[in-house]
């Protein structure tokens, strides 16, 4: 058998394979993840959100970042280095040797292939005469020499050529590793373990350690553990926050620690900047010693917040701490919402504590809008709009235009509009058009189904309950059908909000009353006949008495014609009667029939949508916000879920809208109520970035009772009769068979 050898590579041409190789696998993945982007494409979105996000403080720092930005410039330059290596190294490996050639003794001894045994012989003795050793000649080439000759001459050595590809037989099998020699040579030995173990030992312990660090102190969204566990304290001890409180709350986590993140810092000059902040803001609990809330870098982060709500100016070491504070906010306040959750169903589930409060979670939404706006909640939603100042909203609020929201702006007739904001120039008056043109119209429509139930219409106590909610996405733009439109919405709302459940029981008295009208008007024909029978006189009204005596008549009529037939028409009869009652029972299975089969057919369409949902990644970019004050560019995102607001509950779950584009559709499950009854919810619809937006659509639910469990399921009872009949066609075979014996025989 062959032996192995192993052997390091001496000249170290192998190591430049193994060097190009490895240069290739990171330069070439390197370049797909981080060659920058086209930079004009940026630059185009940037110049057609001028004319509307202009004046956003996000556009002017992503302005000032993408022109003082060296980044991508750094990162081209080291792209370009590593291709020039790696394309050196290609280079490099194209022109070395190959070292392995195969054995050929015909060219050792200079000779064509196929040369006869005379001709081989000719040439060996005039090569031998020209390299032997005695001769003067070179004993490495006189030995390749006589390995040729013996190779086309020994029949064995012939053999071996032919099978192995050498003379010899099978040789070693030799492996080379692409490492230079000099690294196992003994002379740097002390250097190479040095490398080594500071490689293993010290620069790999550490990256792994600090990744493991950092992986353990976050969550999946980024949110620090500790932050999150602050959250869910405050949330259980307290579960009806109010909007101070919960700034309190907001402002105490770990991220605007600089003890726990590294991006939070405490200046010396915050000693005198926050205190006059302070006494600018007015009262906000400063005395309070309840732990974190009197915290330095807690009571900074709440001044800076309550500051960045009350828009006001700051010194520039300040604006860029709040600017911190405020762009973490967000995702923070999403944090406490989905702690909240969680609470209230550890409530519904286990039970033994109080769950977070409806107004807690709808405060969370209702600050975080806050924050992006830059606006207290008292303040006008119009504050939202550009070169709107608090001593203009005057002229809005006057009886004359009772203006007091964006979709009281839109609905106004141009005249008007224009000449309410008379304070405004023609460009800032188009401007702010231009702004109330891209802000969201949203327009929900629900549809309550139970899902993978024979009647999907039917709610019974404690089913599951699919609520499927499509929005669909305009422009808030002023055209006058939108204004019929948006004018009609807000009727039917006003109609709702007022005298809901009044409205709702007077008209459910009013179809009972109705429907019991009906049934005494139809139950009161036959009343008389039953009475005339019993006591021989007619009662009720003479109309209803006419109409029965008539009918008498003709049945009589027609009881005696009858009677006058042949009898084969009377057998005929009973026979129409069965086949008009079975093409009556025929159309009925064929509509309960026709009804299951759509029933199927949407139950797979909402299966296969579902699954087109979990394969498809949306993306989150949706439409960027008009915030005047937010340092950073975001996205239209929406809370959708169902409260009872009667009792200030959550049914079911919010659902974070992150992909609304166009057009979405959501799904929003919930038990049903274990009482059977009417109940009345409410689908909400929530913006995490505007005010004054939010929709309120009113859910009616009536829940019948379940019902009840089958011991045995029909289709395997067996009546009594067919088994009497089985066992009768039993018999009679039997019969059958002995008197067929009886004649055989």
């Amino acid at each position: 058998m062959a032996g192995q050898q192993f052997q390091y590579d001496d000249s170290g041409n192998t190591f430049f394979y193994f060097l190009t190789s490895f240069v290739g696998l990171i330069v070439i993945p390197a370049t797909y993840y981080l060659w920058p982007r086209d930079q004009n494409a940026e630059q185009l979105r940037l110049k057609s959100l001028r004319r509307v996000h202009g004046r956003c403080l996000w556009y002017r720092l992503r302005l000032m970042k993408s022109q003082q930005s060296i980044m991508p410039t750094l990162k081209k330059a080291a792209l370009l280095f590593g291709w020039a290596v790696f394309l050196l190294l290609a280079y490099k490996v194209s022109k070395l040797d190959r070292e392995y050639q195969e054995y050929n003794p015909y060219e050792v001894l200079n000779l064509d292939p196929g040369a006869s045994l005379s001709e081989i012989k000719k040439q060996y003795r005039v090569l031998s005469l020209k390299f032997h050793p005695d001769k003067g000649g070179d004993e490495a080439t006189f030995m390749r020499i006589a390995k040729a000759y013996a190779a086309l001459t020994n029949e064995q050595s012939k053999l071996n050529w032919q099978i192995y590809g050498n003379p010899d037989g099978p040789g070693a099998t030799s492996f080379g590793i692409a490492l230079p020699a000099w690294i196992v040579d003994q002379k740097n030995s002390m250097l190479v373990l040095l490398v080594y173990g500071l490689a293993f030992m010290v620069i790999l312990p550490v990256v792994v350690g600090t990744w493991w660090y950092r992986s353990i102190r976050y969550s999946g969204d980024q949110i620090l553990i500790n932050t999150t566990q602050l959250f869910m304290h405050f949330m259980y001890k307290t579960p009806n926050m109010n909007m101070k409180r919960l700034a309190m709350v907001l402002t105490a986590a770990f991220e605007f620690d600089p003890r726990s993140n590294k991006e939070a810092t405490i200046r010396p000059t915050d000693n005198i900047e926050v205190p006059q902040l302070i006494r600018e803001l007015g009262n906000i609990n400063v005395k309070k010693k309840e732990p974190p809330f009197c915290y330095p870098y807690s009571l900074k982060a709440r001044v800076l917040v309550l500051a960045h709500l009350a828009r006001m100016d700051v010194s520039e070491e300040l604006e860029e701490d709040q600017r911190f504070v405020v762009r973490k906010s967000p995702a923070l306040l999403q944090e406490m919402i989905n702690v909240g959750c969680q609470l209230t169903m550890m409530a519904n589930s286990r039970g033994g504590f109080h769950a977070p409060r409806l107004v807690t979670i709808e405060n969370c939404m209702k600050l975080t809008q806050m924050i992006v706006q830059g606006l207290q909640e008292s303040k006008s939603p119009l504050l939202q709009l550009p070169h709107f100042e608090e001593e203009n909203l005057r002229y809005c609020i006057s009886k004359k235009y009772k203006v007091r929201s964006l979709q009281d702006l839109v609905s106004l007739k141009d005249s008007d509009r224009r000449n309410m904001l008379r304070f405004l120039g023609e460009e800032k008056y188009d401007e702010v058009m231009a702004v109330l043109g891209s802000f969201p119209h949203i327009t929900m429509d629900t549809k309550l189904q139970v899902l993978d139930d024979e009647d999907s219409n039917n709610i019974t106590a404690g089913s599951i309950v699919t609520v499927t909610v499509t929005l669909t996405r305009k422009r808030m733009a002023v055209s006058d059908d939108w204004i019929k439109q948006l004018q009609y919405n807000m009727r039917d709302s006003s109609k709702a909000k007022t005298k809901v459940w009044q409205n709702k029981s007077k008209g459910a008295k009013k179809t009972a009353k109705s429907k019991k009208k009906k049934l005494t008007k139809k139950k009161a024909p036959p009343a008389p006949a039953k009475t005339k029978q019993a006591n021989g006189n007619v009662a009720g009204n003479e109309v209803v008495a006419a109409a029965t005596t008539v009918k008498e008549e003709e049945d009589e009529a027609s009881d005696k014609g009858s009677e006058s037939d042949e009898g084969e028409a009377n057998k005929d009869s009973p026979s129409e009667r069965d086949e008009d009652s079975d093409k009556q029972s025929d159309t009925e299975v064929d509509e309960v029939a026709g009804d299951d089969e759509e029933e199927w057919e949407a139950l797979q369409q909402s299966i296969q949508r579902r699954e087109r949902a979990l394969l498809e990644t949306k993306s989150k970019v949706t439409h960027p916000v008009y915030s005047l004050y937010f340092p950073e560019e975001k996205q239209e995102w929406w809370w959708l879920y169902i409260a009872d607001r009667r009792d200030q509950t959550l049914v079911s779950m919010p659902y974070h809208v992150c992909t609304l584009k166009d057009t979405e559709e959501v799904e929003l499950k919930f038990p049903a109520p274990s009482k059977t009854g009417n109940y009345q919810y409410s689908v909400i619809l929530r913006s995490d970035s505007y005010m004054g937006l939010d929709q309120i659509k009113p859910l009616k639910l009536e829940v019948h009772e379940a019902k009840a469990m089958l011991d045995n399921h029909p289709q395997w009872d067996i009546p009594d009769t067919e088994e009497e009949d089985e066992e009768q066609e039993d018999s009679d075979g039997i019969e059958e068979s002995e008197d067929d014996d009886e004649d055989n025989d």
